[in-house]
């Protein structure tokens, strides 16, 4: 486990861009915290430095927004499973086949059953310090077996 101060939006754009460079197609990052932790915001970090020059909307309403080349290095589905009653609805939205070949970006992953046990996962906690300011934001990053290798190469940028 990794873990990271991040005392302003800047520091966490360091980070997405920092995952951005290493993910792969079939790598889930699973983003958790409560509301307002920064969960979204590390996202389109992470969608904008695969290549996305456009605007990232908040996948709350939608669950699921999805990005393919050539606008993105590889293809992305950026999931927030905040609003599902149960883990069963996610075989409903089509996630299996909207993760073939893609980067899976969880938001709530915990209200879509974890990706957490799965080896391509990348999960990332993000907490608001108590006592600190709006913006400062701490990291704890834990990878799954298939994220080892990269975690060496990550923890070297952050």
């Amino acid at each position: 486990m990794i873990s990271r101060d991040l005392p302003d939006p800047a520091a966490t754009a360091r980070l997405g861009a920092a995952i951005a460079k290493v993910c792969r197609a079939g790598d889930v990052v699973a983003l958790l915290g409560g509301l307002g932790a920064g969960k979204t915001t590390l996202a389109r970090s992470i969608i904008a430095a695969l290549g996305h020059a456009g605007e990232v909307p908040s996948p709350s309403f939608a669950i699921i927004e999805i990005y393919e080349p050539p606008a993105v290095r590889l293809p992305v589905v950026h999931a927030d499973f905040y609003r599902l009653g149960s883990a069963a609805e996610t075989g409903e939205l089509g996630l299996d086949e909207y993760r073939d070949g893609a980067l899976l970006i969880a938001e709530w992953p915990e209200h879509a059953g974890g990706f957490a046990h799965e080896a391509g996962c990348l999960a990332i906690e993000i907490t608001a310090p108590e006592g600190a300011n709006a913006n400062v934001r701490l990291a704890l990053i834990t990878a799954g077996a298939g994220w080892q290798d990269r975690l060496a190469g990550l923890d070297a940028v952050l």
